[in-house]
Formats: C-alpha cells, sequence, structure tokens
C-alpha cells in the first residue's frame, strides 16, 4: 500500500471518530483555547510515554486511540486558529466535516513534501520517537503562546500542529504494519 493509501486510511479512521464525537457532543471543542488543545495533546502524548516506559497499562484505552486523539485535537487546534474565536457556535456537521478536510489537506501536502525531502525517513523512528517530538512541538507551542504569539525566525502555532497531525498519522502507519505497539 502507498504511503498516501496508508495516510488517508489512517486519517479516515480518526476523522470517523472526530465526526461521530460531533454527532453525539455537538462542537463542544469550540470553547477550547489554543494553550487548552494544547493541554488536551499533552495529556494524550503523556499517556502513551507512560505506557511505553512502564509496559503496563490499567485503562482500555490503546496506544493508537491516544495517537487518533493526538491527530483530532491537532485539527482542532488548527482549525481555531483558523476562526480565530473560541466562541462557542454550534457548527453544522457539514462545516467541520469540510474544515476538518481543509486541515488535512494541508496536513498531508506537508507530509508529502517532506516526505521527498527525507526519503520516508519516519519509517526507521520509534514511537517513542514520535512521543517526544510531539511533546516538544507542544513546548514549543506554549512558548510561542507565552510571546504572544510573536517568532523571531520560527514557525508560528500553525506548523508546530501540523508537524503534530503528521507525527500522529505516521505513528498510526506504523502500528498497523504491526512495526510499533498499539
Amino acid at each position: 500500500m502507498s504511503t498516501i493509501a496508508q495516510y488517508n486510511e489512517a486519517v479516515q479512521s480518526a476523522k470517523d471518530i472526530f465526526l461521530k464525537k460531533t454527532l453525539d457532543y455537538g462542537t463542544s471543542w469550540r470553547v477550547l483555547r489554543t494553550i487548552s488543545v494544547v493541554d488536551q495533546i499533552f495529556i494524550k502524548a503523556r499517556r502513551i510515554r507512560t505506557l511505553q516506559e512502564a509496559g503496563v497499562q490499567k485503562v482500555e484505552d490503546s496506544i493508537s486511540s491516544e495517537f487518533k486523539g493526538i491527530l483530532n485535537y491537532g485539527v482542532v487546534g488548527l482549525i481555531q486558529l483558523e476562526l480565530q474565536s473560541d466562541e462557542v457556535e454550534d457548527l453544522e456537521p457539514g462545516v467541520v466535516d469540510e474544515l476538518y478536510s481543509k486541515v488535512i489537506d494541508k496536513a498531508r501536502t506537508l507530509m508529502e513534501l517532506k516526505n521527498h525531502d527525507y526519503g520516508e525517513a519516519w519509517r526507521d523512528m520509534s514511537q517513542e520517537s514520535f512521543t517526544d517530538l510531539v511533546l516538544s512541538k507542544l513546548l514549543r507551542i506554549k512558548q510561542i503562546l507565552s510571546n504572544k504569539g510573536k517568532t523571531l525566525i520560527s514557525e508560528g502555532a500553525d506548523a508546530n500542529f501540523f508537524d503534530i497531525i503528521n507525527y500522529a498519522v505516521f505513528a498510526l502507519i506504523l502500528i498497523g504494519e504491526g512495526k510499533h505497539r498499539g
């Protein structure tokens, strides 16, 4: 299976969950500020890291489901940045689907460009590295937020959210291939 097909399959699995939760809960995530989205991703990444280090799991949610959550919260972060308002508004499911797809289209394009230049190096990375890179990107976003969104030479919060999405997708692909624990 091609990387793009694997990418699309991993995203579709996460998107299905996201859209079903939208039907259950509406768009309650619209109230989340960027720092809250960062903290939600942080919780999931820290849980994955704890499971990786301890090797013991006491709650049923799998590592795979946590990476799907990271992917989905990355999408929420980018939607929130685009809509530039954390006002609670109930978006129609069709609008949510379009916004999600728009974010993923950009993330996939970025992945394709980087994949060309890096030669799919991610395929040889450990799951622990993906987790650590997600945590690192979250710390970068927190610093950007404490700098009121200003950077001197670095990319903004959006670029970090895109990387987080792609790391989560890569982890899901490798779990699907049986190369990483799921």
